[in-house]
């Protein structure tokens, strides 16, 4: 994915290595061990979409200054203390998992035990706190209020697994404070260190918020339609731990499949039983109306920045990217 392409502000592109280099310093740790593991899935690479999310924002309030000088050291560091933060968290989702592979490498859990791997993940929250008390306490306190949403809306995914009657709204839920948070939090971040007013704060929050909904519906559309080279991680895992999203909640609605569907749900399911599954969903209208609630996000990812009136490219361009993301599926 090329993320700068993907959120259409060209600059983000140009200051990417710049996350890279300022993420690879932050795992920097006296102990060898504890440095090799908190960097295992930086070197393994990923989208960075939270720092380039930090930087479209800064970039986005037009400010008259260059793009490239909107994107100041601060914008970066609060990227950056976003994707530790989603690091981090991967980390501990391996270790409750019992996952054996991350973005195409083995996780750590299973290379270094779980022990190792939560500590590792407490390691890259406390980096990423630190790095948050260097830009003030505002900024510190939202991080701090997102770590805590995430693990509300992960307390609230685990009391509902292998549930089959799992509501939407509860999937939803979720979703807003699992992953769509930590979408608002870099661009809430980014152009509050370049210096945005009230109203444009709110309105990219509200843009990061929506982004990020479309984004992880997206994804939970491609654990059932995808493969394992695609998604870096064995496909169809969600059914597998009995995390039921949208799509599969949809399917649950649809009466072509849901006599069949259900009866082989609410359990752990073995790889045979897990590809029937996959099947049966993928051949509902359950992805359909899960990729339209998408769509709606996207929506209101769009119309979160025309209080810009098309007047700055960038954030023009950033209004159109979550229907650029659903586009790409």
């Amino acid at each position: 994915m090329d993320v700068a392409a993907l959120l259409g502000v060209p600059a983000v592109g140009d200051h990417l290595a710049r996350s890279e280099q300022a993420l690879r310093h932050s795992v920097a740790a006296m102990d060898p061990l504890l440095g090799e593991v908190g960097g295992h899935l930086i070197a393994a690479g990923g989208k960075r979409v939270r720092p380039a999310l930090a930087m479209a924002a800064a970039v986005a309030i037009g400010h008259p200054v260059t793009d490239d000088q909107a994107i100041t050291d601060e914008v970066v560091l609060g990227g950056v203390s976003c994707e530790l933060v989603h690091i981090g968290s991967l980390y501990h989702d391996d270790v409750m998992d019992e996952a054996t592979t991350r973005r195409n490498v083995e996780s750590v859990n299973h290379r270094w035990g779980n022990l190792v791997a939560i500590l590792a993940g407490d390691f890259l929250l406390a980096r990423a706190s630190e790095i948050a008390a260097g830009l003030g306490t505002e900024v510190a306190a939202l991080l701090a209020r997102t770590i805590g949403r995430l693990c509300e809306g992960q307390v609230s995914e685990l009391r509902t697994m292998f549930d089959t009657s799992r509501s939407e709204a509860d999937c939803l839920g979720s979703i807003t404070d699992k992953t769509a948070s930590l979408t608002a939090a870099p661009c809430r971040i980014g152009c509050l260190v370049a210096g945005a007013s009230e109203k444009q704060v709110d309105a990219l929050t509200a843009f990061g918020l929506a982004f990020g909904m479309a984004f992880q519906i997206r994804d939970d559309v491609l654990d059932v339609v995808g493969d394992e080279a695609t998604l870096g991680k064995p496909a169809g895992q969600d059914l597998v731990e009995g995390v039921y999203t949208l799509p599969v909640i949809r399917a649950l609605a649809d009466p072509e499949v849901a006599a069949e569907l259900r009866p082989l749900l609410g359990r752990a399911l073995d790889v045979p039983e897990r590809d029937k599954a996959r099947d049966m969903v993928r051949s509902s209208r359950g992805v359909d109306e899960a990729l339209a609630v998408a769509r709606r996000y996207a929506d209101n990812a769009s119309a979160a920045l025309s209080i810009f009136g098309g007047r700055i490219a960038s954030a023009d361009g950033l209004a159109g990217s979550a229907h650029r993301l659903l586009d790409a599926l």
